[in-house]
């Protein structure tokens, strides 16, 4: 798969927000608008071993760099692949001692292919990483105090014979890393283990309703002949129809929060104010906070309700990252039997407490109660987000899972279905996500055939099938929120 399908696009400047990118030709819905690899990437500290370095694949059993002892690859191909990226940096943690964190090594990679390619244009690029916005005159305090700590570990690893550069340059890409860099997943998309730059989606400008959205594809090495393996790269997609000519923009955060939280998160983390139509005229805020109608509760009672929502995910949080899972769905449960009568059902405070409470209990194997939360979950959720929103997808999947899990065929495949419909724009049919959407499509509406056929054997057939069979654990649920697309240092 070629890198480039730059000719679908074109940089212009808007007199609000800088420099973007618009598409010279039509485009629908999961229209692969271009691809890129990134100009440098790194695994994060804490997966180091667990991660390819090339592919950014969660492998069983990795091999090791003999050298450095530090980098780790699915197999030769892989580390074929990464050597001229990891030959520099291979020497210099053998000199320095240990490897940095990934802050420096990121760094530290961006500038050994400027030391080899020069600072220009590179090839597929629409833009360089010397033009690339910094964002250090923004710094705070506290940023600043980090910018400087980073340039100091920075110049102890960099080795005394590679190029040597300025402070200010140092400082730069520093910057660059920290308002532009991307977030790389797993295979499975579940899991954020690593960051990247990738200059061209740089330049796609943020909007809470975008019309495209980021993927983040591991390539694939299984084929016998290199040749036709496909490589890491980022897609850029669309989610519905984009007309000649119209700015190309993503979300660089979640939807799901009320127009005002958002500015202020894209103030602090993006250096900018949001005035896209959704901010603008607080669309679906109402939505988002929305209560009971029949009866309608009291100001007072509403204020009740949220206050002690925030406090119960306080609680919550704790529990969970102690690994104290009962108490967690307990939390929970006390939590619902509150907001129930008060909240409706796309209210964010709600729609978080049934997100963890069908998470945890979809581990705990509680699949029929975690089912019930899950379906009002993405009943709320329908109403929310974009209808080809990746997170959506996503989250539609676990619940089809759930409900499958609990013996609700019909019901999980139906989620499955509308999953995949979705994905299909969002990912792609290739993606690995995807095609396990696919398979489990498949299953699931054979499943169907046989309940809708004779119910009393499916049942049988199901329980004998469970019995002989160990029923898949679902990953063990964790603090994190799916991955972020872009990453922020912190």
């Amino acid at each position: 798969m070629t890198i480039s399908r730059m000719e679908k696009v074109e940089v212009f400047t808007s007199e609000s927000k800088g420099r973007g990118l618009k598409a010279t030709k039509e485009f629908w819905a999961a229209d692969l608008i271009f691809s890129e690899r990134a100009y440098s990437a790194v695994v994060f500290d804490s997966l180091t071993h667990l991660v390819c370095h090339t592919c950014f694949k969660r492998q069983e059993k990795l091999q090791r760099c003999g050298q450095c002892k530090f980098a780790h690859y699915c197999d030769r191909t892989c580390q074929k692949d990464a050597w001229l990226n990891h030959k520099n940096e291979c020497s210099a943690i053998k000199k320095h001692g240990k490897a940095p964190n990934e802050n420096i090594r990121l760094a530290a990679r961006i500038m050994w292919r400027i030391e080899r390619e020069g600072t220009g244009l590179t090839e597929g690029c629409l833009v360089s990483i010397d033009d690339l916005q910094n964002h250090v005159d923004s710094f705070g305090e506290e940023e600043q105090k980090e910018l400087r700590l980073d340039v100091e570990s920075f110049l102890h690893f960099w080795p005394p014979q590679s190029q040597q550069f300025s402070m200010q340059y140092i400082s730069h890409i520093f910057g660059v890393i920290n308002c532009n860099g991307f977030t790389l997943s797993d295979q499975r998309g579940l899991q954020a283990v690593g960051v990247g730059v990738f200059p061209n989606l740089c330049l796609v400008n943020h909007d809470c309703w975008p019309n495209c959205t980021v993927i983040f594809n591991n390539g694939n090495h299984e084929a016998v002949k290199s040749m036709f393996h496909t490589q890491m790269r980022i897609e850029l997609r669309a989610l519905g129809k984009i007309s000649e000519g119209e700015e190309l923009t993503v979300s660089y955060i979640d939807f799901l929060n009320v127009s005002a939280d958002r500015k202020k998160l894209l103030k602090k983390q993006y250096y900018f104010d949001c005035t896209c139509e959704h901010c603008e005229k607080g669309i679906k805020d109402d939505l988002f906070l929305g209560v009971k109608d029949e009866p309608k509760p009291s100001q007072d009672v509403v204020k009740e309700v949220i206050q002690f929502s925030k406090d119960a995910l306080e609680k919550i949080d704790k529990a969970r990252s102690e690994g104290v899972y009962h108490e967690v769905v307990k939390l929970c449960r006390e939590c619902l039997q509150k907001q129930e009568p008060v909240l409706a059902d796309t209210n964010i405070y709600l729609l978080r407490i049934l997100s963890v409470a069908s998470e945890v209990l979809s581990y705990l194997q509680s699949f029929e109660e975690a089912s019930d939360y899950a379906k009002k979950m993405v009943d709320g959720y329908m109403k929310l987000y974009h209808p080809n929103n990746a997170q959506l997808g996503m989250a539609v999947m676990r619940a089809g899972v759930t409900h499958w899990h609990a013996g609700l065929i019909e019901v999980g495949h139906g989620m499955i279905c509308k999953a995949y419909a979705i994905l299909l724009v969002t990912h792609g049919p290739t993606h690995p996500i995807t095609k396990d959407l696919e398979a489990m499509r498949v299953q699931s509406e054979m499943e169907l055939r046989m309940f809708r056929q004779n119910e009393f054997m499916y049942h049988k057939m199901r329980e004998a099938a469970l019995t002989n069979q160990k029923m898949q654990i679902m990953a063990e649920p964790n603090n994190d929120a799916a991955p972020a697309m872009f990453h922020k240092k912190q």
